[in-house]
């Protein structure tokens, strides 16, 4: 039997607490338009499927639909309007960086997929320091798919020399847990993300609330 040795981590909600920076984009750029400004708690509801989908979920939460050439250029607005504030109140939940650093002592590859486009994926990694913890981190635009298309997490896996046999997800959303039911892959939820609800309703493997949980749960399904 193969021993799990790989954790395949989302990012936002899982890892980082970025909700406040994602809704203040957000109301930047609807505020340069004239309309409501949602509150924090209204855009977690929409956080989990990519830029596009935020930004779609929230021109039809405050009046008019867009067309799919509008979405794109504010899509694109959005984005720049986010790389202005990526970390201003982002950071990573709490005992995150010392869990993790003590499963990368332990020997496990550390790897993110995620929804979010992968250039500020990136430089958010590069700016709360998370390089050196993984080895590999690919976003929702890396490949033609994403989560909860399994192949999002399988591609990755392949890239990175791993077998779906050796891999846990790691996530806090609904895609999550679909995705690594359909890589055959066992999943762990946090309950402190944007969609604990409905991945509850998807029957993760084990459901956690923090950090100082994690090793315990990777440990019941390696």
């Amino acid at each position: 039997m193969t021993k799990r040795n790989v954790l395949v981590f989302d990012l936002d909600g899982t890892l980082i607490e970025s909700a406040p920076d994602l809704a203040l984009s957000l109301r930047i750029l609807l505020k340069s338009e004239g309309r409501r400004e949602p509150d924090l708690i209204e855009v977690k509801s929409m956080i989990g499927d990519g830029a596009t989908k935020l930004v779609e979920r929230g021109y039809a939460a405050t009046g008019s639909a867009l067309s799919d050439d509008e979405l794109q250029e504010k899509v694109e607005k959005f984005l720049e309007i986010y790389a202005d504030n990526l970390v201003v109140d982002t950071h990573l939940y709490e005992n995150c960086r010392a869990v993790l650093k003590s499963l990368q002592t332990k020997g496990w590859k550390l790897l993110i997929c995620t929804n979010k486009p992968y250039a500020p994926t990136l430089e958010i990694m590069n700016r709360l320091d998370l390089n050196g913890l993984f080895d590999k981190a690919v976003g929702g635009d890396s490949y033609p798919i994403k989560k909860p298309a399994p192949d999002h997490i399988l591609k990755l896996l392949d890239e990175t020399g791993v077998r779906p046999e050796q891999a846990i997800m790691i996530g806090d959303g609904v895609n999550d847990v679909l995705a690594a039911k359909s890589a055959r892959i066992p999943s762990i939820l946090f309950t402190h993300g944007y969609g604990t609800e409905a991945a509850k309703a998807q029957k993760p493997d084990v459901i956690i609330d923090t950090f100082l949980e994690l090793e315990d749960a990777i440990n019941s399904l390696a």
